[in-house]
Order: C-alpha cells, then structure tokens, then sequence
C-alpha cells in the first residue's frame, strides 16, 4: 500500500511540471508586417491599433514588427516578399498585387465607381467571397479591406480640365496595367516610377505630373513637386492588408481566428480614418501654395468618356475570371443605382 501511494505521488510530481513545461513552450511567432505608407499617417495609427488586439488577444504569442516608408522595398518586392513568406504582411494598394492576383486589378479601373457608398457596397457585400478565393489561390490571405482613397492628378504645368491637358505629358504611374491603359487612352506618356523616386523625378521634370490620393500626395511630399492638383477622382484605390499563406498556414486555428476576427469592422474602421482625414488634405493644397482645381461636371464626364476604352480592353485581356468579376462588379452597380 505505501508503495503504491509513493508511486502515485512520484506519477503525480512528474506529471505536474510536464504539463507546466507544455503550456509554457506554446510556440511564439514573430511577423514582420511591411507598408510605403510613412508612419504618423491613419493606415500607421490604424494598424498599430491592430498589432497591440492581436499581441493581447493571442496572448502575447503573435509579435508584429511594423515596418513603414517602405524601408523593406517598393510595393512590388514586398508584394513578392509577402508571397514567399520573408515578410509575413503586406499594408498598401490592391494595385501591388496586381502581378500576383491580376483579376483584382479590375478594381483599379478608371471611373468604376461613384461613391464611398458603391465601395463599400461592392467590397463588403458582392466580391468579397471572391477576392478571399482569389488570393489563397496565389498565396495570399485577405485580412481585411483598407483605403487609399480617390486618385486625383498633379502637375507641374496647369489644371486638368480634360483629357488634353495630360495629351503629350510624361505622367508618373505605378506599375498596373489599367492605370497605364487609362493614360494611353488620353494620349500621355505614362511612365513607372518607384514611389520614393517620384518627388525627385518631379523636381528634375522626368515626369510632369503624377496620379495620387490626398493622403498619400502630403505623406510622401509629392506636392512639394508640383503647382497645380486637379480633383478628378478618377480611380477609387482600395487598400488592403494581407498575409502570406504561408505563414499564416503555420498557425494553430486558434491564432488564424484571433488574425481574421472581425475583419469587415477593421476594414470599416480604417477606411473611417482616412476619409475624415481627405477633406482636410485638399483645403492643405491651398495652404501649401499648390493651385486645387475641381473639374467641372462635364470635364469629369468627357475624362470618363475618354477612359471607358479601358474598360473594354480590361474584359479581352485579363481573362475569363477577371471579365466575370467585372461583369459582376457591373451588373450589381447598375443594380445599386437604380434603387
């Protein structure tokens, strides 16, 4: 009898601080999250927010380190780097991840929507299914919806009262076909330039103008480059912050729960910020010296005219998949409108 009891108590000694030892060597991860956008802007203010849930709600085991200003690459590398796991999220444009997901780049078409309204209603509601599928297709998960804004265009030379006024012009644009084909289609010559080397290239009359938000034109200093700044809006650029499947797929259910967890309300919470920030960064136009000029009704309406070949060109050249989401994308617009 007493050594069955020593034996219990020597079974239970040993099983108590195993099971200490199991719940301490939990595994820990450590992530680097990667973005152009300078920090102190709502995207930096927002996503720090974020960091600090998810630390607390996985119990200190997921660590974010923020990198900002794009000190890890231009969008495109850290869009790869993203894909092949040496940076585990990537924060910035849906444009980015045009190389690797080229059927989101419908979302990037000049004069698709109207309205915050229209976008909120197309990515929450009629493609948000399909953009999760396309994304873990290539590697990607989609953590949540953010926002860039409106895309207006700033010169060195004069305002934009059409599409002549870009005719001729060497315009700064990122590396996405549709906003190439949207400059083609007004007769400019457009021109891919890194985001950090777009201010200098200003400066130096490489380019005469560039396509930016509010937001992003002050963040990034482009305004010191230019003299004139035209309301077109004539690209709504969705943000978007995703991880790397592979990374993501290394993480026990219950840490991939606490990653995902409420991601529409993210993503209604970050575009929250950088709305209310807009209005105030254009009346800043004026403040810093740079002429604003807002296109009349019929020049925004002669510049989407002019863009709609683009459109077109969107549903031959990208494929099945893409024409589809474009036609969905379309179909519940037209839908939407007429309520």
């Amino acid at each position: 009898m007493v050594r069955t009891l020593a034996a219990a108590a020597l079974s239970l000694a040993l099983l108590l601080p195993l099971g200490a030892e199991a719940q301490a060597e939990k595994p820990e991860f450590v992530f680097k999250m990667a973005s152009i956008a300078p920090d102190g802007t709502p995207w930096s203010e927002h996503l720090d927010e974020w960091k600090k849930r998810v630390a607390k709600e996985s119990g200190g085991r997921i660590k974010l380190k923020t990198y900002w200003g794009g000190v890890l690459g231009d969008e495109n590398v850290t869009v790869q780097e993203t894909h092949r796991g040496a940076i585990h999220f990537f924060a910035g444009s849906v444009a980015a991840l045009a190389s690797s997901v080229p059927e989101l780049s419908v979302l990037e078409l000049p004069y698709l929507f109207r309205s915050f309204e229209e976008v909120d209603h197309i990515l929450d509601e009629v493609i948000l299914e399909d953009a999760k599928k396309l994304l873990w297709e290539r590697g990607y998960v989609l953590v949540f919806w953010h926002e860039n804004g409106w895309r207006s265009i700033g010169t060195r030379y004069g305002p934009i009262h059409g599409p002549q006024d870009v005719k001729g012009k060497k315009m700064r644009t990122q590396e996405v076909d549709t906003h190439l084909e949207m400059y083609r289609a007004y007769g400019a010559s457009p021109v891919p330039i890194a985001a950090t080397e777009v201010l200098s290239s200003l400066q130096t009359g490489v380019v005469d103008g560039f396509d930016n938000t509010p937001l992003f034109s002050f963040a990034s200093s482009w305004y010191q480059g230019v003299s004139h700044y035209s309301v077109t809006r004539h690209i709504y650029q969705p943000g978007i912050m995703v991880m790397s499947r592979k990374s993501f797929e290394t993480l026990p259910k219950e840490l991939q729960d606490v990653i995902l967890k409420d991601s529409l309300a993210e993503g209604h919470k970050g575009r929250k910020m950088v709305r209310a920030l807009s209005p105030l960064l254009l009346q800043n136009f004026e403040a810093a010296g740079i002429e604003l000029y807002r296109p009349t009704p019929e020049e925004l309406k002669a510049l989407a005219d002019a863009a709609q070949p683009v459109h077109t060109w969107f549903k031959k050249a990208k494929g099945e998949r893409a024409a589809a989401l474009l036609s969905k994308i379309e179909k519940a617009l037209a839908a939407h409108r007429a309520k």
